[in-house]
């Protein structure tokens, strides 16, 4: 158990520049770094170069893994979206909130700005979870 915890601690963690270019990525699937470029740039002005750059980082880091077999390199995400969202979130509560979720989740709803869909799916989900 500790060596998985050591593991999980180890972990790189992505920037939130990194972040944005794993959400293109994760919700397109593989991808070229003009496809990334240009779906970053459907929100904000950003350098292809730019994008460029930071995919390579990534890769060496081991976030995303290069396929250089075409003459256009596409790129993977190396750790599906779940588990490194989990890992992230994990970290915040356990920084923010002295790893209690239940203090997260007061806070999330007491900001007012919970629709009622999410108020109604929280619900389901919290009578799933007392159905088990």
């Amino acid at each position: 158990m500790k060596a998985n915890n050591e593991t999980e601690n180890n972990k790189i963690e992505p920037t939130k520049s990194e972040l944005e270019i794993l959400q293109v990525v994760w919700e397109y699937g593989p991808s070229s770094v003009r496809f990334v470029n240009d779906k970053l740039n459907e929100r904000r002005e950003i350098n292809y170069t730019s994008t460029l750059k930071l995919m390579q980082i990534m890769a060496e880091k081991k976030i995303l893994k290069r396929d250089e077999s075409a003459v256009k390199h596409i790129y993977h995400v190396t750790e599906n979206e779940e588990k490194t969202k989990r890992h992230l979130l994990k970290k915040f509560v356990d920084a923010m909130y002295n790893g209690s979720a239940s203090k997260l989740v007061v806070q999330l709803l007491g900001n007012g700005s919970t629709s009622k869909e999410d108020v109604k799916e929280i619900r389901d989900l919290l009578n799933k979870i007392n159905e088990e």
